[in-house]
């Protein structure tokens, strides 16, 4: 049996009861270590309280094992049972539904167990998950490699006033260009988009586009570590939330839409109103 298992957004506790009993069961446990992030990291300390917890050693799975060693994983999981931990919901990323296909075409059964992801947590900020359009994810600008399809996503959104969620990039052991064209990698220190960074992306892209999509006066919500305890969450325009410190990792953007009044009430008390006053202190 291969388990899919959703970890949630917070810490080692934030999993089910149903999936810690299909942890203790397993033979193998692995982790994925690079769609998202639990707000503790996985360093030793980390991983020495999810192994406390679930009473089993875990593997860390980067991109490169998911993706390229995936056939190991599946011959473990056809002669005992192997868990597949996932930051968030097992479905929260296209690698991990090829995963289960691929498993499921060799005739292993698969059982997958879910929990809260970004993609349900970001109603928290008070818009409405059902007035949401197309989710987005922004990636890294780079001096040779600028993309922007993302904006027609925006753009289709926005005229029909729906709310866009902005998933930031996340760079784990990226191999550096350098070192591919050498012949042998060596891996880039990780790298986390954060809001600010997403922000000045957006209004370049804009610029050069020219196509009104949104502005630096666009109402947004800037969400730092959604599920731990220290998360952050801010209502304010593109401009405002430039000034902000949203501290470590993991950030989303929501890009807002036409709002209902009830959403609107909602947004009032997301705004943090120190940061609001001392951006109006800098303005002045």
């Amino acid at each position: 049996m291969l388990y899919v298992i959703g970890l949630g957004l917070g810490d080692e506790k934030d999993i089910t009861l149903k999936g810690l009993e299909a942890v203790k069961k397993c033979d193998k446990v692995y982790i994925e270590a690079y769609t998202s992030l639990l707000s503790f990291g996985l360093s030793s300390n980390g991983l020495s309280s999810l192994e406390e917890l679930y009473g089993k050693s875990l593997i860390v799975a980067d991109r490169e094992m998911v993706e390229e060693k995936a056939d190991d994983i599946l011959s473990e999981a056809r002669e005992s049972n192997v868990a597949f931990l996932v930051v968030g919901d097992p479905f929260g990323a296209t690698t991990h539904t090829d995963l289960v296909v691929r498993a499921q075409k060799l005739g292993i059964q698969v059982k997958v167990i879910h929990n809260a992801s970004v993609m349900n947590a970001v109603g928290l900020c008070g818009l409405q998950l059902y007035r949401y359009g197309e989710t987005v994810s922004l990636p890294f600008f780079t001096d040779t490699w600028r993309p922007d399809s993302f904006y027609e996503k925006i753009q289709s959104n926005r005229v029909l006033g729906l709310h866009t969620l902005c998933l930031l990039d996340i760079r784990v052991k990226e191999p550096s260009l350098e070192s591919l064209c050498r012949g042998k990698k060596q891996y880039e220190p990780p790298r986390y988009m954060t809001i600010n960074t997403a922000i000045e992306q957006l209004l370049e892209v804009e610029h050069s586009r020219g196509q009104a999509a949104y502005s630096e006066e666009t109402t947004c919500v800037g969400l730092a570590r959604l599920g731990s305890d220290d998360q952050m969450i801010v209502a304010g325009s593109m401009k405002e939330l430039l000034g902000v410190e949203f501290g470590a990792p993991l950030h989303c953007l929501v890009i807002v839409g036409k709002t209902h009044p009830v959403e609107e009430e909602m947004l009032e008390f997301t705004v943090l109103r120190k940061h609001r006053e001392a951006y109006r202190t800098q303005e002045k």
